[in-house]
């Protein structure tokens, strides 16, 4: 008898695995923070035998280096993975014993496409294939994306991506469990992922890598193709190098003075606290990253990679599960760090910052209250009010609230004198990166408004809303 439990990293948009029997068991693609995966094995009461890649991840550092120390596991790595540690290079076909006593055993199964090397592991019980661990080779409903590696290779990697979909679809049965690495809102994702387990079967036909012929597949894949994220520029060399261990002790803490000294050497200093929390009093000055959101995502993606960060949370619980997440993308160490409240985090006499939080449906009474004529209450400035859409360009596609400028969050601390003057009504599709770039404009000065509102009661509160194809109106980036 086997088991899987799947280890969420919500945050991040990724799953690992342990796998195993009653005795020993394999870690699939652990996170940084490994003592999670040490805690399931524990709960199993099981000695985790083998630790295994499916490749060098672009996403997040890994924990697998440490989990094998700590382990004395073997350390499974696909053997064209360039790496400068010692670890056990796999290639296709090879098979290792998990368990012997339940009959389990795992084969590596070349799945090339997300990465040249990337490599699934087939969990097979008496020769039975149960599970494969497709990492970001087939996904839930799409494939991983083909492009973060170098631009060059992007096409060819899209066709392998194809080939290996077609591989596992071939060779395994149809009631093999596929459980991937990214896909459950992860930008190593191709496309959306619906769904939270699936089966080759269903995969067979659900999933676009599958249902279409090459051609289409590789022409539609490439065209969808979304942002990434700044630091992913940073995950696949620390991954190679081999990450150090973590170190989640508390921050040093950092008192009034101290986080207006930082502020005033241009460092950033982060508050964790939820959106309505901090529109509601803030140290002027600090960004808005939720801790109950995307923070690692979001934060490492904007912050100028090595910049000192100081954190602010509302307890010790936040500030630890921040830490936590921040260590995933090889944000290691905050420079410091307060709990409590707003107020303790300013000097004595001086004031805190705050803006204010609308709907669209608001937005809409301003526009009829202005008489704009395109009903959007945006314009260049003239009329003092500046409608910013903070969404990604592939979001903006499906439509946008006519006469707004559209900067992406992801380029907006760059860009801020691109904005028109005049106070900016800012929204994205729910109102989380709405806070950040509030947050950035405010602690640059400008008047500004955080839409929290979903974006698709835009047009149901009387905005006008373009569809896409056509022509924007007003100022766009």
């Amino acid at each position: 008898m086997f088991f899987v439990d799947a280890i969420e990293l919500a945050g991040l948009g990724n799953r690992s695995y342990l796998a195993g029997g009653e005795h020993t068991a394999v870690a699939v693609d652990p996170p940084r923070d490994v003592d999670q995966v040490l805690a399931v094995a524990a709960r199993r009461g099981v000695r985790i035998s083998h630790v295994v890649e499916t490749h060098l991840h672009n996403d997040y550092v890994t924990g697998g280096l440490e989990l094998a120390r700590i382990t004395g596991a073997a350390y499974l790595v696909p053997a064209d993975a360039r790496v400068s540690f010692a670890r056990t290079p796999v290639r296709d076909g090879d098979v290792v014993e998990v368990d012997g006593p339940a009959g389990l055993t795992l084969r590596a199964m070349a799945t090339p496409g997300h990465t040249p090397h990337h490599t699934a592991y087939v969990l097979e019980e008496d020769g039975l294939a149960v599970a494969v661990f497709t990492g970001g080779s087939l996904l839930i409903g799409t494939v991983g994306r083909p492009d973060l590696v170098e631009p060059r290779l992007t096409a060819h990697l899209a066709r392998a991506q194809h080939a290996s979909a077609h591989r596992l679809a071939a060779e395994l049965p149809d009631e093999t469990a596929v459980l991937p690495t990214h896909g459950f809102g992860s930008f190593c994702s191709a496309g959306r992922s619906d769904g939270s387990d699936s089966t080759i079967g269903k995969e067979r036909t659900a999933n676009e890598a599958l249902t279409r012929d090459v051609e289409t597949f590789v022409s539609d894949l490439l065209a969808g193709l979304d942002a990434v994220p700044a630091y992913y520029t940073h995950m696949g060399p620390a991954n190679a190098a081999g990450p150090a261990p973590v170190d989640l002790t508390p921050p040093a803490v950092a008192d009034a003075e101290e986080i207006a000294a930082r502020l005033a050497a241009g460092e950033w200093v982060v508050d964790l606290r939820n959106r309505v929390a901090f529109a509601g009093g803030h140290v002027s000055g600090s960004f808005n990253f939720e801790a109950e959101g995307q923070l690692a995502t979001y934060l490492a993606w904007l912050i100028p990679w090595g910049k000192p960060v100081t954190l602010l949370a509302e307890s010790a619980g936040q500030l630890a599960a921040a830490q936590r997440e921040l260590v995933r993308v090889g944000i290691d160490r905050p420079a410091a760090a307060a709990t409590g409240e707003p107020s303790g985090w300013v000097r004595e006499g001086e004031a805190l910052g705050s803006f204010r939080r609308a709907a669209f449906a608001d937005l809409a009474d301003l526009a009829e209250r202005r008489g704009a004529g395109s009903g959007s209450g945006s314009s260049s400035g003239s009329e003092g009010v500046v409608v910013l859409d903070v969404r990604r360009a592939s979001e903006r596609a499906g439509g946008f609230i006519a006469g707004s400028v559209h900067i992406p969050l992801h380029t907006l601390h760059r860009r801020l004198d691109e904005i028109p003057a005049g106070e900016v009504w800012v929204h994205c599709a729910g109102g989380m990166r709405a806070a950040v770039a509030a947050s950035l404009l405010a602690a640059a000065g400008r008047a500004v408004v955080a839409v929290d509102d979903a974006y698709g009661n835009a047009e149901a509160a009387g905005l006008v809303v373009r569809e896409a194809g056509r022509a924007e109106e007003g100022r766009t980036r």
